[in-house]
């Protein structure tokens, strides 16, 4: 179960994804939210912000903020967070390759090209 203590501005980032989802904009809201980000808990994701970047959008204000503000998508990102943790996955960013965990601490791409060739071998 998700700890309610620990909901800030990644879940309700994750929220009005969702929430766009519901507009059929959640890979453009996807988008406008990694164009943005700054950091973790700086302001980037209030769902004030969260809202200025749908207008941006032109998604449906009179859908979307009721949406973030009422927290109407928290049940499913609460199931993806739930499923996540048990999995064993211990956050952000986490990747599952053919059903184990890949650790990766830089992100970058010539160690996942490592592991894809190796699995392809």
């Amino acid at each position: 179960m998700v700890d309610q203590g620990t909901i800030g501005e990644s879940h309700w980032a994750a929220e009005a994804a969702e929430c766009a989802n519901q507009q059929g904009k959640f890979w453009e809201y996807h988008d406008k939210l990694f164009a943005v980000w700054t950091g973790e808990n700086v302001g980037t994701f209030t769902k004030t912000k969260l809202k200025q970047y749908a207008a941006e959008l032109g998604l449906d204000a009179a859908k979307f903020n009721p949406c973030i503000d009422n927290d109407q998508t928290m049940s499913i990102v609460q199931k993806d967070e739930n499923e996540a943790a048990s999995l064993g996955l211990p956050g952000t960013p986490s990747f599952l390759i053919n059903g184990k965990y890949f650790q990766n601490q830089t992100l970058n791409f010539s160690e996942f090209a490592l592991t894809f060739d190796a699995l392809l071998k």
